[in-house]
């Protein structure tokens, strides 16, 4: 799946170097200093989530946010994801390693919807332009959709 991906990304700028040669410089461009800014958040993120792999096996983090943590390690994982601030897909990155070091798919499920729905830190920003209110509606509402969110993940992927 992966070859073909890369197959059809070379494709498609061969076709983007022959139709515009000018747009397509300027858009690798654009693309390498994109990439060139997440970079370092990503492999820093990767270097600690590496550290705490290695410092804390497996059983230790089964312990925490596993799947036989419950609800407790589902609310532990969830207000991680609403105090972290890091980019889809270093989340998505973490998760899988933390998955594959014995975390549950509920605990993950929570940490992931509550790092895209809820973020603590852009709240100033939001009381700013939405008000108090909405803001707090916003985030107490879609803090309660997460952990729902991470139930039915949990549900599905027992079930597959």
């Amino acid at each position: 799946m992966i070859k073909f991906l890369y197959i059809i990304t070379f494709s498609l700028l061969v076709l983007s170097l022959i139709k515009d040669r000018n747009k397509t410089k300027l858009s690798l461009i654009k693309a390498y200093k994109s990439f060139s800014n997440v970079l370092p958040i990503f492999l820093a993120v990767l270097v600690f989530v590496g550290m705490i792999i290695a410092i804390f096996n497996a059983q230790f983090i089964s312990q925490f946010i596993g799947s036989k943590s419950g609800w407790l390690g589902t609310l532990l994982a969830g207000a991680i994801g609403t105090f972290v601030m890091i980019p889809s897909f270093v989340a998505f990155s973490i998760s899988k390693m933390l998955l594959d070091n014995g975390a549950g798919y509920m605990q993950i499920g929570a940490f992931i919807s509550t790092l895209f729905m809820v973020q603590l830190a852009s709240i100033p920003i939001e009381i700013k332009y939405l008000g108090k209110k909405v803001t707090l509606i916003r985030n107490i509402v879609f803090l309660l959709f997460s952990f729902v969110v991470a139930y039915l993940i949990n549900l599905i992927m027992v079930v597959l």
